[in-house]
This record gives structure tokens, sequence and C-alpha cells, in this order.
């Protein structure tokens, strides 16, 4: 992280108060919104939410930190005693996280770095891993971590960046309309990349249109200067060419695109190959990221760092390079001889009807574990039944975890596929795997599949003989507000 110190803080951080006068050359080394994480050096950012994070503020402390934003001032001793209070600054704000934007903002704007904004409904997490990949092959590069990519990630992310940093590749997410426009705001994006429009989060937004409008937003805040790299596949992502000032980039696999696959193959666990046509030229890319719906992050990470002036024989082999993100889909070795295709982080319609085209191409047996899609509002029944009658012809084995999931199960059945399971939640999946078999699990990150599927990954194989059955619910992940 680019040093912050309290003087830049206090000048850019708007509207402040302190209880106490602090030592003026105190400087902070990281950002933490959570106790457990926090490092010697931090600032700590007491967020009210689920949990109030000013009741963590003695543990943030007690971790390293050296100052605090904080609505409030809570009682000092005995954890910071007066002859303490000069080495940690407290800082009370109307509101932490606007505090914190603020200063980001002003960080930003003393740094001469380009900055790649990604959006999208799915994808976004993949996309910003092969741009990252491509352009370090002639940049220093930034990246978010892990899925650092709202109104408190992309911030923080922002405050790593430092005069060295020539790219920042910075995922957007949004919950509703303005979302996408508030962190533009902060990171003044050059470059923005719109993935697809699809069913994610429609309890909030309420409508594919609302979707798209939020999305297209990152499009409308690039400068005439900038660049958009827009999914030609994708309708509703290609009519946002509309609301540019700046030069648009289409890729896909159509013709009309710019940047396109063609020839697109794949080497099962060992990912895909294609040959990438783009104006002047072609050249064969063959990459570990799995599943043909790969080819996408791929080609937009290719647009992007062709118009960085970035040869297209090094964009082949920082994508021959590229490691998949660590939270998506990823084989790993499974119990009795089994791979678990571990793609538990999240879900959405599209990315798990992607996932069973992979499982489809297996040549053993095809185990589905596929959990609830959450937040799809009225598109809900639907889409759980598509992924069904998709899992029917993919699967030889399904086993639905749920209440959605069980409609994910009955529209299997109706499809005609015969081994079908139910479970009530990941903890209640008793499944023995089989050597060869090629096990799925994906379900929407409240599942909390991920803890099945590190189960199923353990060395030590537990004998057992029956599928489905009831047990308590996930445990919950962690704090969450801290």
């Amino acid at each position: 992280m680019a040093k912050l110190t309290l003087d830049f803080l206090r000048d850019h951080v708007g509207e402040h108060s302190l209880p106490y006068e602090p030592d003026p050359d105190l400087t902070f080394t990281s950002i933490s919104n959570d106790s457990r994480t926090t490092r010697p050096g931090a600032l700590f950012l007491a967020i009210e939410a689920a949990r109030d994070g000013h009741h963590f503020i003695p543990a943030a402390h007690a971790a390293g930190a050296i100052g605090v934003l904080a609505r409030r001032v809570i009682e000092l001793e005995p954890w910071l005693p007066p002859g303490e209070r000069a080495g940690f600054a407290y800082v009370v704000v109307p509101d932490p996280v606007r505090a914190l934007q603020r200063v980001a903002r002003a960080h930003r704007e003393r740094l001469a770095v380009g900055v790649v904004g990604i959006t999208g409904s799915v994808g976004k997490t993949s996309t910003k891993e092969a741009v990252a990949a491509v352009l370090r092959r002639r940049f220093r590069v930034l990246a978010s971590p892990g899925n650092f990519n709202n109104e408190i990630g992309l911030p923080i992310t922002l405050l790593d960046a430092d005069w060295e940093t020539d790219r920042a590749v910075l995922e957007m997410g949004a919950y509703k309309v303005g979302d996408i426009a508030e962190l533009c705001a902060i990171a003044q994006p050059e470059v923005g990349i719109v993935t697809t429009v699809g069913p994610t989060h429609l309890e909030s937004f309420g409508s594919l249109d609302a979707v798209e409008r939020a999305k297209g937003e990152l499009i409308e805040a690039l400068p005439p200067t900038g660049l958009a790299v827009l999914n030609g596949d994708d309708e509703r992502v290609r009519r946002m060419a509309s609301r540019a000032d700046c030069p648009v980039v289409f890729y896909g696999r159509g013709e009309m695109n710019a940047v396109r696959a063609v020839d697109v193959g794949s080497r099962g666990l060992d990912g895909i190959s294609f040959t990438m046509r783009f104006p002047g030229g072609e050249v064969r890319v063959e990459t570990p990221l799995i599943g043909e719906h790969n080819v996408y992050p791929c080609l937009a990470a290719a647009a992007v760092a062709l118009a960085d002036d970035v040869e297209p024989t090094e964009i082949a082999a920082a994508l021959a390079a590229a490691s998949p993100p660590a939270l998506r889909m990823r084989p790993r070795p499974g119990r009795n001889g089994s791979t678990i295709l571990d793609d538990s982080y999240n879900a959405a319609p599209i990315s798990v009807l992607a996932a069973l085209d992979v499982l489809a191409r297996h040549g053993g047996r095809r185990v589905a574990i596929l959990g609830d899609m959450l937040e799809l509002g009225e598109l809900e029944a639907e889409a759980h039944q598509r992924v069904g009658r998709r899992a029917a012809a993919a699967a030889d084995v399904l086993i639905a975890v749920g209440p959605r999931g069980r409609i994910i199960g009955e529209a299997a059945q109706s499809a005609g596929l015969r081994d079908v399971h139910f479970a009530q939640a990941g903890s209640a999946v008793d499944f023995h795997p089989q050597p060869g078999d090629l096990v799925l699990v994906k379900g929407s990150h409240g599942m909390r599949l991920d803890l099945l599927a590190d189960r199923l990954a353990e060395t030590e194989d537990v004998p057992s003989a029956s599928t489905g059955g009831h047990a308590s619910a996930p445990t919950p992940a962690g704090r969450g507000s801290e």
C-alpha cells in the first residue's frame, strides 16, 4: 500500500473531529475493516452493519492498528490509556465508508495510473485475472484482491496503488442502479470492460433492464480518450456502445467482433485452446482456464492489451501461464481417486450452465452437486428449472441442495435423470465418490458449499453408502460487518 499519512487523511476525509490530538507524523500502511485480519500500522474502519465495528476497535488496536475511522467515540479506558493516545489517531466522521471513498479518490487523482474497470453479471473475477496477467507482461499492475469490488473493497484496493503502479485492474460490483457510477467517481477508469448482463441480484435490481442500466454506468463514465471493451455476443452489452463517448472494441465468438475466438477446443481439465483473431492478424492460444466460456475473459484481456501495445505473442504467452482464479472453477484431488471440480464460491444461471458444459465432457462418472442460486427474483423458478434440465443431460448423478435446489432436482427428474438425490444443506450431503468420478460442486455463496467441497477433497476417505438426508444449516461465514 502507498503510505497514507495522517495529514493526507485529515485533508481529504471531509468533516471530522478528534477527541484528542495524535502524533501528526502517523503514517498508515494498510486498511482493514476486520479486526481479525488487522496488521500493525493499519487504519481500522469501524463500520456499522449486521455487527457494529465500533465494538472491535480495541481488538484492532491490540492487533497493531494505529488509527480508526469511526462514527462515534467509544470509551477509551482501559484499552487506550492517555499515555498511548499519541500513537493512535481516533478520527470521527459522519460516515466512515464515505470518508474512505473521499480519501481513495484524492489518492487516485495524485497518481498517473491507468485504471481498468470491469463489471458484468458473471465473469468479473476471471476477466480481472486475465487482464492483470497480460498487462503484467509490460506494466506494474495492481489488481483487486479476491472480490474487493464494492464500496469498501474498491477504495481499499485503490489505496494500495503507489507511484510505481502503472495499471490498476478493478472489479466493480453492484446491487442497484447507481452503484457502478459511484465506484467510477472514485476510481475514474480509462478503460471499461462489461462481460455480461444476466439475472443476478434481481431481488435488488428488480429487472434485467435495471441490471443493464447499472452495468452501463461504467461505459458512461469513460472519458473521450478512454476505451470501452464490450462482449459483442451479449445483446444487452453490445448496445451499451451507444452510451460511450470513447472508442469501442467488441470481443466474442461472433463474426462481428473485432477480437474473436475461432476453432475453440476443450482440453478437459487442462483448459482450452483457440485461435484469436484481431485486426491485422491471429495467434493460437492455449490456457489452463477450464471451459469454453473462458474464451471471453481471454478475449477481453487481449482487447485491452492490444490497445496498450502488448504484442500478440506476449498476450498468448501470458494466457498460457495464467492461473485460474483461486475462488473459481478449479480441479482438486478428491477422496477415493475422484476429482472435485470446485466452483463453490458463487452461482448464477449463466455460470452454472457453463460449469455443467464442462462436466458433460468428462469420460467417467459425472456427479453434479448443485445448490440454491440466490437473489434471482421473479426468474427464480424458471432459472432453477433450466439448470435442472441441463443437469439431466450433463450428469449421471445429481445431488440437489437447498429449497431452490429441489427445483433443480425435480426438473432433472422430469427431464429423465433417474439418479437424483436431495439434501437440505451442504452439511447434510453424505456422498461417497468413486474412482474416476468428476464431482462438480456449485451454489451461491450463502449455501456454503465450499465446506462440502473441502470435505470431499480430503485425502482420508470415510465409507458411506447413502446420499441425501437432513442436517443443520451451514455455519454462517464469520463476522461480516466488522
